[in-house]
């Protein structure tokens, strides 16, 4: 069942979209791609910058931890792929670089030790937030050091159909209230740190470039390429792209992705190379990957705490935690509409406390006393206050992000050993992660799927601390969803749904 608002993988034929060439199904296409991998040996290896990539993806790895061996393993076998997890979005500019940097060698290291290509996503934000230049400049220059040469191209890619992001024209779109938008023109745009004006995805890599790129200089693979020319047309505008230029990739619904990357195959069979800049949607497609239908309540329980040491921790309770750190329009709306279902026991973390260093300790440790003596009786929303502060600049307002989020981690990490919840929601990119992470102590994980179509994804801690291995952790991306999606995703969590 999908959320309220989804669209199943498909953007309704508005703005004009009705008047392009209709989309070209290339048989078998994800069937030729997974077949490709396993001829090649190829790997796929997703850099995420926040936990949220995966949200349309199942039976595939997560891993939290900058280990070679933990690499080799997610990615031990042809045509696997892994999401290797960074945080980076909540990072200063310079320490993302070096962390892609990092993670950039160990990759090719891996594939030469396999001697099979490891493909490399840099996965971001489909409303265009992250570290586009630091980033895809850091695992050029890595790929530079380790094999002699870098990328020809690097393919910009944000859509998330599911969602309601799209490309067409090279403007990127998305839905907001039933309506889409240019992304420019949304909430998004004006994000404290990664706020940006353009829409057309060749200005929006001019801008983010502080000048070293023109619009001119970026490449277009248009719907028309797609829908007309197919895979060859595709692959005949991939060769002709060097020196790492940027492309953008225009696409409307999965079918368009799926011609994409056999085109993509193609051009790499022929000696070029690519890098990959994009939201969930490419992901999926270049896996080769099928669709699965959300998951159910009965298997939530299958999969989830009755098989993990949770069933048996002394303290466990049979109560949810979820928790609440984004702060866009969505998530407060989504909030409201939860509170008003009812069935919830409410704690605040305020953010002018937690940001007061005379005040956070105690703060957070009354924080976190309540959620432990609520889970007892009840599911407990954990939320930070919903008045946003900022600093006085995109840097100081991304350390008060991480200031917030530590002290979130910090309350979450008290309520695990004290009431080990039977079930964790985090809405929130940066939140997901620190609490993954650091509160649950997550390594690994494997993605059992999503509570809707193509979103809100499940995972199934496999190495984590001892209480929270195969409970279930919902991973909820903070701009996904309509203003029910998180009391449904509750419902669906309490068996009710």
């Amino acid at each position: 069942m999908a959320a309220s608002g989804s669209t199943g993988g498909t953007i309704p034929a508005t703005h004009g979209f009705a008047d392009l060439p209709p989309p070209r199904i290339e048989p078998g296409a994800r069937q030729r791609i997974r077949a490709s991998h396993a001829k090649h040996g190829r790997r796929i290896a997703v850099i995420d910058d926040d936990p949220t990539g995966s949200q349309n993806m199942h039976g595939v790895a997560v891993v939290t931890v900058l280990e070679d061996t933990e690499f080799a393993s997610a990615l031990d076998a042809p045509g696997s792929c892994a999401f290797l997890l960074t945080n980076s979005r909540s990072m200063p500019e310079p320490e993302a670089a070096t962390l892609n940097a990092a993670i950039g060698r160990r990759l090719h290291h891996l594939a030469a030790r396999l001697g099979a290509p490891v493909e490399i996503v840099s996965r971001s934000d489909s409303t265009l937030r992250g570290h586009l230049r630091a980033e895809v400049g850091a695992l050029t220059e890595a790929r530079r050091e380790v094999t002699g040469r870098g990328y020809d191209g690097v393919l910009v890619v944000p859509a998330y159909f599911d969602a309601g992001r799209c490309t067409a024209g090279d403007v990127h779109w998305a839905r907001v209230g039933g309506e889409l938008l240019p992304v420019g023109e949304t909430e998004y745009a004006r994000d404290a740190t990664f706020g940006y004006s353009a829409s057309n995805l060749c200005e929006w890599v001019a801008e983010k470039s502080a000048g070293t790129v023109r619009p001119a200089d970026v490449h277009s693979l248009s719907i028309e390429d797609i829908r007309l020319g197919g895979p060859a047309r595709v692959a005949e505008v991939l060769t002709a792209v060097s020196d790492g230029a940027f492309v953008v990739v225009n696409c409307l619904e999965d079918a368009d992705l799926d011609v994409v990357v056999l085109g993509l195959l193609d051009a790499e069979a022929a000696g070029r190379s690519f890098l990959h800049r994009t939201a969930p949607s490419f992901v999926r497609a270049l896996t080769g990957l099928d669709p699965q239908p959300p998951l159910t309540s009965a298997q939530l329980r299958d999969a989830g705490r009755k098989a993990g040491p949770n069933a048996t921790h002394p303290t466990a309770t049979s109560h949810g935690l979820v928790v609440v750190g984004s702060h866009v329009g969505l998530t407060s709306r989504q909030v409201a509409a939860a509170r008003g279902r009812g069935g919830f026991k409410e704690v605040e973390l305020d953010v002018t406390a937690v940001i007061d260093p005379t005040r956070r300790d105690g703060h957070v440790a009354t924080v976190t006393a309540r959620v432990v003596t609520a889970l007892q009786n009840a599911d407990v929303l954990l939320a930070t206050s919903r008045t946003l502060s900022r600093g006085h600049d995109a840097l100081s307002s991304l350390d008060i992000a991480r200031t917030v989020s530590a002290a979130v981690v910090d309350v979450v990490r008290g309520a695990r050993a004290a009431a080990a919840p039977a079930w964790y929601v985090a809405k929130g990119g940066i939140t997901s992660h620190d609490v993954a992470v650091r509160a649950l102590e997550i390594r690994r994980a494997e993605v059992a799927g999503q509570l809707f179509d193509g979103m809100v994804s499940v995972w199934r801690p496999l190495r984590a601390a001892p209480e929270v291995i195969e409970v279930p952790y919902v991973v909820f991306a903070g701009n996904v969803g309509d203003e029910n999606t998180l009391a449904e995703v509750v419902d669906t969590l309490r068996g009710s749904r």
